[in-house]
């Protein structure tokens, strides 16, 4: 299928050739027939993206800051590759559009293949020939209502909770600042509930159409006059402002007209300087819309499916879509006069050249709509490159393929594969379609593919490497061993007890057929400044006393990794490198555990604790892992001590080992180095050449199950035995 991008490093408006995705768990699949060009979200898009790489920087300086801080942390190389790969990744556009159901997710009842939807949400309702759409993005569209006309239901909704925000009641005055797409559809609510409507526009032919409309309008200039008379000089009861705009003056115009105590409701990308006199002696109540109304930014609301009580949340976004939508079919707002520019798919660079201002003739318009060929194929994977000719040692060859293109798989994990010979990549596959074919494209795989099927199904691909979200990581690897495949899965292997439980019965099962390689991403323990102090403790023959100290930051609480469900949590998913690191140095498996989190210090208890781990060879350690520091300072440190020895690994940036009396010092000093590369070296080398698994998979169950009991131990705060499976 076709999907329209933003290239952030070329600026150019491009349209790509992806797989079709599949229907996500309590989403549907829809075949686009309509979606509406954001002229105010996507233009600042397509303008950023535009601009110099020093423009660029000069526009986002809160990103300049965060590559200087990487920079320092872990190295000028790392932190450049790491910000050039970003700005390399197209971003999909769109999230206004509507169609018609193919196929729905596993768990969806309210949504039967051939109804028509209009669907909201960047990244869901993007512009391509198919989307994959969570329900609660998704409204029913009314007969009499054609698809064109839905497809403007998330500005719709959009402008109905800015509307409802300002507690506009019937018969009150209403003005509406900026007369654009959204400020029309605001103009055409607020008269729909009985208020009296006047708007504002620099455009003299919006102002025209507003009054075509019902409103009352005027051009900015003398704008405070007409709107002294429109309300006989008491003021408005509520300004909503929907201007696009980088100066203040529409929140300056706001407060000028506004009424004492009045409502001011700023639901347009404006500049924010409010001038104090007039919201100071008005006692002016200001508020900023957030989006298309609760449920917003929710991600249990938009990707779980978890609806809120309709007594408690009486408008939820997919609640404001539907209004709007029944407003639509009621005849009370009037979508056609809106509607004024069509492009089809093919065309849509022309749409952003519009909306852009880049086209020679410079033209006046409202809403740009994208129109999609009906007859379009959903294709479950496309070639990226021929099939190479088949190699005389074929059977020694790794043939890969991929489960996830994320940003790990596609800024760490490929581009260390793509530096290693012997590797046949052969399809990547990806949810939503898109980043499997840009990875593919970009890493050399000659396929892409939206459904697992591609992969685990493929008799000619004998290894495996899973990037998903961590909840798919047992059944997934489960699945692959049974179908005869080397794994390579992305730390951590399970999320609970049962499900690693799965996984050894999978190996245990496979390896009575055939030898199979299970690997973790355990790469901690292969990074080249972990070899010296490996050799120290080797020297010193005696269990070793551990510490790693582990600067983590904070991540948002919506973050994904901090779901319990599809994330598991920083112990689960981060904290058990740490748990690896120290196995690999102790060199025998975790007995017990005891930890506590530091709960009163008000922040996240499972992202801040003290741990001690106790060895079966004798050794012990300490892991004490924080998110409440300053992520400015260094984030790993490892201390060892034993038989008369000391060792300091900094941030796998330098090593330093004492003995008698001297001290050795290794160092990185352009780019930190955490063994990324080297893991996956190991693992192919093991496929390719024979020889033991890099990590036996014995040790790998015995990581994860001590990782579960640290996990219990800063719960409970107690000591657990870590189980033997």
């Amino acid at each position: 299928m076709k999907q329209v991008v933003q290239n952030i490093r070329t600026g150019r408006t491009e349209i790509v050739e992806v797989p079709c995705p599949k229907p996500s768990p309590g989403g549907a699949l829809v075949r686009t027939a309509a979606s509406v060009v954001s002229v105010g979200t996507e233009r600042m898009v397509v303008e950023f993206a535009s601009r110099s790489l020093i423009g660029k920087a000069r526009s986002r300086p809160d990103l300049v800051r965060q590559v200087l801080q990487k920079a320092r942390r872990e190295g000028f190389l790392t932190a450049m590759r790491a910000a050039f790969r970003r700005l390399s990744q197209p971003m999909p556009l769109g999230y206004s559009s509507a169609g018609t159901v193919v196929e729905v997710g596993e768990g969806v009842g309210e949504f039967h293949p051939g109804d028509r939807v209009a669907c909201a949400g960047g990244g869901h309702a993007v512009h391509a020939e198919f989307a994959s759409v969570p329900v609660n993005l998704m409204a029913p569209v009314p007969a009499g209502v054609d698809l064109e006309e839905a497809a403007f239901a998330t500005l719709g909704a959009i402008a109905l909770h800015g509307f409802r925000l300002s507690e506009a009641a019937l018969g009150e005055s209403v003005a509406v600042v900026g007369l654009g797409v959204l400020g029309l559809l605001v103009a055409q609510i607020a008269a729909a509930a009985g208020c009296r409507v006047w708007g504002v526009d620099l455009d003299p032919a919006r102002v025209k159409l507003a009054r075509r409309l019902g409103a009352g309008a005027a051009v900015r200039e003398g704008a405070e006059d007409a709107a002294r008379t429109f309300t006989a000089s008491r003021g408005f009861d509520a300004v909503i402002v929907c201007a696009d705009a980088s100066s203040s003056d529409p929140l300056a115009l706001a407060g000028a007209i506004a009424r004492d105590r009045g409502r001011v409701i700023a639901v347009g990308a404006t500049g924010m300087t409010l001038p104090r006199k007039p919201y100071y002696e008005k006692e002016l109540d200001f508020r900023v819309s957030r989006s298309y109304g609760p449920g917003r930014y929710d991600l249990l609301y938009e990707e779980a499916g978890v609806d809120y009580p309709y007594g408690y949340v009486r408008w939820t976004e997919q609640r404001n879509l539907a209004a709007f939508l029944d407003l639509v079919a009621a005849g009370k707002v009037r979508i056609g006069p809106l509607a004024g520019r069509r492009f089809a798919l093919k065309d849509a660079a022309g749409a952003y050249a519009l909306i852009s201002g880049k086209t020679k003739k410079k033209e006046s318009f409202l809403g740009v709509l994208l129109t999609y060929p009906p007859d379009a194929a959903p294709a479950k994977s496309i070639a990226v490159r021929p099939s190479p000719a088949p190699q005389a040692d074929a059977a020694e060859q790794v043939r890969l393929g991929v489960l996830g293109a994320g940003l790990f798989a596609t800024q760490v994990a490929l581009p260390a594969v793509a530096r290693i010979r012997r590797v046949e990549k052969v399809s990547i596959v990806s949810g939503g379609g898109l980043t499997a074919a840009l990875a593919a494209k970009e890493f050399g795989f000659l396929r892409a593919a939206a459904d697992p099927a591609d992969v685990l199904n493929d008799p000619a691909i004998n290894a495996v490497a899973i990037f998903t979200r961590h909840h798919l990581h047992a059944a997934l690897a489960s699945r692959a061993l049974g179908s005869g495949k080397h794994v390579f899965c992305e730390k951590p292997l399970a999320l609970r007890e049962e499900e690693l439980l799965e996984v050894e019965r999978a190996w245990k099962d496979a390896a009575e057929r055939a030898p199979l390689t299970l690997m973790v991403g355990f790469n901690r323990r292969f990074a080249p400044l972990v070899e010296p102090v490996r050799r120290m403790i080797a020297e010193a023959g005696e269990p070793p006393v551990l510490a790693v100290r582990v600067n983590a930051g904070a991540l948002p609480r919506g973050h994904w990794t901090q779901d319990p469900v599809q994330g598991g949590g920083r112990i689960l998913g981060e904290a058990c490198h740490f748990v690896d690191l120290m196995t690999f140095l102790a060199g025998s498996a975790p007995v017990r555990v005891f930890a506590g989190g530091a709960s009163s210090f008000g922040v996240d208890t499972e992202d801040n604790f003290a741990a001690t781990l106790e060895f079966a060879g004798g050794a012990v350690g300490t892991l004490v892992y924080s998110s409440a520091g300053d992520r400015a300072f260094p984030k790993e440190r490892i201390e060892v001590f034993c038989g008369g020895r000391a060792a300091v690994i900094d941030d796998f940036r330098t090593a330093e080992i004492w003995r008698g009396g001297s001290r050795h010092r290794w160092r990185s000093p352009m780019a930190q180095d955490k063994g990324h590369r080297a893991v996956w070296e190991a693992f192919i080398r093991c496929l390719h050449d024979g020889g033991p698994a890099p990590i036996p998979a014995p040790e790998i169950f015995a990581v994860t199950r001590a990782t579960f009991a640290l996990l219990q131990a800063v719960r409970q705060k107690t000591v657990v035995e870590v189980s033997g499976g």
